[in-house]
């Protein structure tokens, strides 16, 4: 048994005040050697005294919390370990590349992101999710979790106004970071979001090689396409002399060097966005070990419920004391 607020116990003493004190009677006598000896009175003022001593402890002991520990029960279920990492850049607000081609002025890109992934996090009930934001730097939103709400809060909480930077790197090395505070389950992944490619540089590219193999995290990139951007699939693509590879390109090349698992996709409307989350749906059910916390009792309204009924009896016995006689 615990006590959220164990300082309260210190004032126990003070329940026994009652058992201290003389009740107030209502009348006086000169003598009461003069009044027979009424031993059922004197039992009912031993047993008042009682009542109220209890009342004060009960209450006390509510005032302190009493709260048994929390268990954790090891159960096996179908599911990951799962951090989404999600580009909160100004240009996801936009609209998709599909919407350009076709004349329809559709969802944005956040706004089919944030429902098509809210219906993905309620699909999947034994996961546990973590969730990172970026733009020109990486925002924790939420650790590694088994909780729902949480991470649909946090869901919901990731639009807003943004920044015209995508810094991929420090979003994927904060989403790293929860795995490591987090025993491996037996299935873990990344799933970015973004709507282009950074640059990374070297020591960066190397950080995230290395914790992905050292963790065992699989990485998924859905790439929402842009309006006239370069597919990160065209392999014919070759750029102006002397230029760079677009940063989506560069980048797509660097993960396909990682010796951990990597898919890519590509979306350029709800429905393909809708598309890849369901192929990530298929593949990422393989069975966990996860730990199922059942919360601890809370027994502080047993504690009132008692001392409101010991103060019940006080007070009936109030109203039937005698006062005076006729």
């Amino acid at each position: 048994m615990n006590f959220n607020h164990a300082w309260l116990l210190m004032l126990l003493p003070l329940s026994l005040v009652p058992l201290l004190l003389d009740r107030q009677h209502s009348r006086s006598y000169s003598w009461l050697s003069l009044l027979p000896r009424d031993r059922l009175s004197d039992l009912l003022g031993i047993l008042l005294k009682i009542l109220a001593a209890l009342a004060l402890c009960f209450m006390l002991l509510g005032a302190a919390g009493p709260v048994t520990d929390a268990q954790y029960i090891e159960r096996i279920g179908q599911g990951a370990q799962l951090v989404l990492v999600i580009d909160r850049s100004a240009s996801m607000d936009e609209a998709f590349s599909g919407a350009e081609t076709s004349g329809v002025a559709g969802e944005s890109k956040a706004a089919a992101a944030e429902r098509l992934i809210t219906h993905f996090v309620n699909e999947r009930s034994n996961d546990m999710f973590g969730m990172v934001t970026f733009s020109n730097s990486a925002m924790h939103a939420l650790p590694l979790t088994d909780s729902r709400e949480a991470i649909l809060a946090a869901i919901r909480a990731a639009g807003g106004a943004a920044l015209f930077q995508t810094n991929i790197g420090s979003g994927l090395t904060a989403a790293l970071a929860q795995f490591d505070k987090t025993p491996d389950s037996g299935s873990r992944a990344i799933i970015l979001l973004s709507d282009g490619g950074g640059r990374m540089g070297a020591n960066t590219q190397q950080k995230i090689r290395d914790w992905l193999e050292r963790m065992n995290v699989t990485l998924y990139w859905i790439v929402l396409r842009q309006p006239g951007a370069t597919s990160i699939f065209d392999t014919s693509y070759v750029p102006p002399e002397d230029n760079p590879l677009p940063p989506a390109l560069e980048l797509h090349d660097f993960f396909k060097t990682l010796r951990t698992g990597y898919q890519a996709y590509e979306a350029e409307d709800p429905t393909s966005l809708a598309a890849a989350i369901e192929d990530i749906n298929r593949k990422e059910k393989k069975p966990i070990r996860y730990q199922e916390e059942i919360p601890g009792r809370d027994f502080a309204p047993y504690c009132y419920l008692l001392a409101a009924a010991m103060l019940s009896l006080l007070l009936l016995a109030k109203f039937i004391e005698v006062r005076t006689w006729q």
